[in-house]
């Protein structure tokens, strides 16, 4: 048997956990009528498969129907999930995993035009900011049918074969009860601790008289809000022992913080360049104070961070849930000794950003996460091996590389920079997204395994491709700054690229026109003022910088607001001209009836990139497949099978911002599945 902390069992209840590594429960917004169906029991299944010791899911189902999902969530308080269910948990057991489901009710932690239009409800009138929905004080006819309703939604899920579920406080319905920020009720639910814990322990009660004693049953709640007037530290012990003495519940799952604004959310889960396990020190005081069963997850993204915390006796099982959306292999690969080969999370947060935008979670580089249906974890051989030319050492074509190399084809990748790593190797540069480097550094080494070659300060050109007789080129040359927007004086300006680089000095009054929304708007935004520079942000959106999305523009305003950096929403640049030494931005707007004139000293404008294409132009006429792609083809994982020009000796496909500016996920989703059915 290992001696590795994380790799021994941990007796919960009657339940024997094979190791001590969790998924904690998240909703990846990948239900179907509310019903976890193929889809979702597939990516469910895949961490069984990879080893996982208890995969928790729905984060969280909703238990009644004044509890409507601003997101796409699992609907526990229907019926008809009880067979979905039973299949997602046979599934999971049969790969020797452990699981369990979160159930909850939102209270003010929704809308009232979501669902059936019912009105929202909470123990007080307050707002949460989030989610603006003011709500309905609740009242005692409320309380009885809300406890009701937990309690059927559980007899659901034992009914369905779960080994067990968790009760989503924090932020939520229980925790707005228990909290004196949010609990504004006379009587027995209001007013002192003990009244406003009640509903929490009535809910358990009527669940352990529909589910027994045997069945698992876990709380995860916060015990420290981190908000003056609210439940601190001290109130958060006190709660622990409370929950832990009622007999009611199995095991404690701690968080520490508020979720009703996008800040507080942000920092309990945090993102990349924020600090890793921020709250595991916290956890183990609980343990600590409690001597009870305590997990806990807050961005324990690598396997050194997670041996420490059950090494250390922080904790009992330790959440590492992102990062099994990155790699869902996490624990077969630490007991294969294989730690090395495990993709890394770096904290972009891309999965949580998508479904509070409406999408479903996807991780920002591994494109097979939530399309297990079609796209795969691991690759099989090719049935011959071929000869695989790649030009461009970006995510897209390094994806492509390592994909291609890992089914067993000879690749060589041809880049003009001395560095792998295109626009990724640009913006880790701003230490806040330095994490982003490992999305090429991991690539790099899967390369060097599968015995890629490479040719750095190498310019391709169309003749340097055929000398090396490939059966397949694929372009991935990324893109050039588009900063040809302007009806005139687009000589005059320079792109965010040129800040973030260095190869521009900031200036010292400087407008940043920002129309594609992304990071590199903010980051050189950031950068300017952290250079001194008096800046302006302006963009023609209603809103600023939405490809960012609402957690990872949390830091970006921490930062430029500091710096008393300005927002400008609703207008436009429409041309620049020289004055002196200074620069005459002429702003309108798409709402018309405005013409502007301001001075700056210095015009940055981001408005994505165009693609760098020639190479593949000059190649097209000489491939079989004219660099048609079929479309039909690629989405049902079959080979291309295109032949246009049957004197053409290879066939060629550009991917990532080579077509077209999009994004990360999008390149590495693009080579994933072209190189797959090669």
């Amino acid at each position: 048997m290992s001696n590795d902390p994380l790799l021994q069992p941990y007796q919960l209840k009657h339940l024997t956990l094979r190791n001590r590594i969790i998924v904690t429960s998240h909703e990846p917004a990948y239900p179907e009528d509310g019903m976890p169906k193929e889809k979702y029991r597939a990516y469910t299944v895949e961490r069984a498969k990879g080893g996982v010791a208890l995969t928790m899911t729905a984060g969280s189902a909703a238990v009644s129907r004044d509890s409507p999902p601003v997101f796409n969530n699992l609907l526990a308080y229907k019926d008809e999930i009880v067979p979905w269910i039973r299949e997602m948990t046979d599934a999971v057991h049969e790969e020797g995993a452990a699981i369990m489901i979160q159930l909850t009710h939102l209270g003010r932690r929704t809308r009232w035009d979501k669902g059936d239009w019912l009105p929202v409800v909470a123990p007080s009138h307050h707002r949460e900011a989030s989610h603006r929905a003011f709500p309905k004080k609740v009242e005692d006819w409320d309380i009885e049918r809300i406890i009701r309703d937990f309690a059927d939604a559980a007899e659901r899920m034992k009914a369905g074969g779960m080994d067990g579920i968790e009760l989503e406080a924090y932020g939520h319905l229980i925790d707005q009860f228990a909290s004196p920020l949010t609990n504004e009720l006379d009587g027995p639910y209001g007013g002192a601790l003990e009244n406003r814990l009640r509903f929490c322990f009535d809910v358990f009660r009527a669940i352990r008289k529909r589910v027994g004693d045997e069945f698992i049953l876990g709380v995860r709640y916060t015990a420290d809000e981190c908000l003056p007037g609210g439940n601190g530290p001290a109130e958060g012990i006190e709660i622990s022992k409370r929950l832990r003495d009622s007999g009611l519940i199995d095991y404690l799952n701690v968080i520490r913080g508020h979720i009703d604004t996008d800040p507080g959310l942000t920092d309990v889960i945090p993102i990349q360049g924020m600090a890793n396990s921020p709250h595991l020190d916290f956890a183990g005081e609980i343990r600590a104070a409690t001597n009870f069963p305590t997990f806990h997850a807050a961005k324990i993204p690598d396997v050194a961070t997670a041996r420490h915390a059950i090494a250390a006796g922080k904790v009992d099982m330790v959440g590492m849930t992102r990062a099994h959306m990155t790699d869902p292999h996490i624990v077969l690969k630490i007991m294969e000794k294989r730690e090395e080969d495990i993709r890394p999370c770096v904290g972009a947060n891309y999965c949580l950003d998508r479904i509070y935008q409406g999408g479903a979670a996807y991780c920002i580089h591994n494109a097979a996460t939530g399309r297990e249906l079609t796209m795969p974890h691991i690759l099989a051989k090719a049935d011959a091996r071929k000869k695989v030319v790649i030009v461009g050492a970006g995510p897209a074509g390094l994806e492509a590389a390592r994909v291609a190399g890992e089914r067993g084809h000879e690749v060589v990748v041809f880049e003009a920079a001395n560095n792998p790593g295109g626009q990724i190797r640009l913006t880790a540069q701003s230490e806040r997204r330095r994490e982003m480097i490992s999305i090429i550094d991991w690539r790099m080494n899967q390369c060097e395994k599968y015995g890629v070659t490479f040719r750095f300060n190498t310019w391709a050109e169309a003749d340097t491709i055929e000398a090396e007789k490939p059966d397949v080129v694929i372009i991935a040359t990324g893109g050039l700054p588009h900063t040809e927007v302007l009806t005139s004086g687009n000589e005059l300006v320079v792109s965010s690229w040129d800040i973030i680089s260095g190869d521009v000095k900031p200036g010292s009054n400087v407008l940043v026109f920002d129309d594609a929304g992304d990071h590199a708007g903010l980051q050189a935004a950031e950068f300017l003022a952290k250079a001194g520079a008096k800046v302006e942000i302006m963009t023609p959106d209603r809103s600023f910088a939405p490809e960012v999305m609402a957690m990872n523009l949390v830091p970006y305003m921490r930062s430029l607001q500091k710096h008393d950096v300005t927002f400008t929403v609703t207008y436009r640049l429409d041309a620049v001209e020289k004055s002196g030494n200074q620069l005459v931005a002429h702003v309108g707007s798409d709402y018309g009836g405005v013409a502007k004139q301001r001075s700056f000293d210095q015009i940055v404008v981001n408005h994505g990139t165009i693609p760098l294409d020639e190479l593949y132009f000059e190649l097209k006429p000489r491939s079989s497949n004219l660099g048609e792609v079929s479309h039909d083809e690629l989405l049902s994982g079959k080979p291309q099978s295109i032949l246009r020009n049957p004197e053409g000796r290879f066939q060629l496909f550009r991917i990532g911002d080579a077509v077209a500016a999009r994004n990360t996920h999008a390149a590495i989703y693009d080579g994933l599945r072209i190189a797959k059915d090669l």
